[in-house]
């Protein structure tokens, strides 16, 4: 029997009316649940997203327990680094780290095409067990974007200024435009087999780019999020846009060809509507607030919702990621109050 899936987060992303905003939350696998902590104490990261039945029940978790509207793949970005040939390892307390990291042209020469079936089979594989048999909301999949990922690739691991990253980008201009030549290929190809496994949206995460100006991400980094979203604009599946800190990027996004723009909680919803995104907009609760007492969150998110509902259309998320300290509970709480209040708004 096929199970009835819940489209409402499709219905937004698309800019179709829905009966209640929809919700899904970033980081809303793991950390703050108690089971998978548990699984922690036994594995790591990569190892968890190694065995599909275990990377699936992980990713299933908040859906079951939150009740939100649709779930993201639990995987990481660095996922198809080593495939191209970059030694990555993640370390507790720091992130990943890369052993050899880029610093030359010859470096980027030998950056390795990646194919998805040979080199990432256990994604695709938890992909499909999840879209095929587990699943009751869409499944988003998801990709590091080129700056992001070559930031790690070429600092060796997490920055605070992401000073070797652009003084190779301004000092080796060929050699970073080749970078994200083959970053934008891997993206391309990595994103195409997530879809064709069964995902039915993409994020594409470009977590650190708000460290660069306008004028750098105009001449450094559009061209090839352009050629991203130009190419995966023809397999038909909502695409959506995120960063930390890159309020000063958002009209920079909204030019792309994607669907939804997302917002951290440094830019208001109804900001970006009157500086002229009237795409989809998803966002932006500041995760932090998750740590206030209830009264405190609700009247924050009815603030959000009020800005999100008052034009075009809305999915409503955190600015950034769930802490580890966050109560399952409140999620849970959050999630059944974004549902009613929309609800009755939109019932109008």
């Amino acid at each position: 029997m096929t199970k009835q899936i819940n489209e409402t987060f499709l219905k937004a992303a698309r800019g179709e009316k829905t009966e209640h905003v929809p919700v899904w939350y970033m980081r809303q696998a793991g950390r703050s649940q108690p089971e998978y902590r548990e699984i922690k104490e036994k594995y790591s990261l990569f190892e968890i997203t190694h065995q599909p039945e275990l990377c699936a029940y992980v990713t299933r978790l908040p859906v079951e327990q939150y009740n939100v509207d649709a779930a993201i793949l639990y995987k990481d970005i660095m996922t198809p680094l080593p495939a191209m040939g970059m030694h990555v390892e993640i370390k507790g307390g720091i992130g990943p780290v890369i052993d050899n990291p880029i610093q030359s042209l010859t470096d980027v020469e030998k950056l390795s095409e990646i194919n998805p079936e040979e080199d990432i089979p256990y994604v695709l594989d938890t992909i499909q067990l999840l879209t095929q048999e587990q699943l009751s909301v869409p499944l988003i999949g998801f990709s590091g974007a080129p700056f992001t990922l070559a930031s790690y690739m070429i600092e060796g691991g997490p920055s605070k200024n992401y000073n070797k990253t652009k003084a190779f980008m301004h000092s080796e201009p060929r050699a970073w435009f080749a970078l994200m030549e083959k970053l934008g290929d891997m993206v391309i190809t990595y994103v195409k087999a997530q879809i064709n496994a069964g995902v039915r949206a993409i994020q594409i995460f470009d977590s650190w780019v708000g460290a660069l100006n306008g004028e750098d991400y105009r001449y450094f980094i559009k061209p090839v999020m352009n050629r991203i979203f130009t190419t995966l604009r023809e397999e038909n599946v909502p695409l959506i846009m995120f960063g930390v800190g890159a309020s000063h990027l958002a009209l920079e996004w909204n030019d792309l060809p994607l669907d939804v723009v997302g917002l951290d909680w440094r830019l208001p919803i109804a900001k970006a509507r009157e500086m002229g995104i009237h795409k989809t907009v998803q966002g932006n609760l500041d995760p932090a607030v998750l740590l206030a007492p209830w009264e405190v969150i609700e009247e924050k998110a009815k603030a959000i919702l009020e800005q999100g509902m008052a034009e075009g259309s809305y999915i409503f998320n955190l600015g950034h990621g769930v802490f580890p300290s966050v109560k399952p509970e409140t999620l849970k709480r959050l999630t059944d109050f974004v549902h009613e209040y929309s609800a009755a708004k939109l019932d109008r």
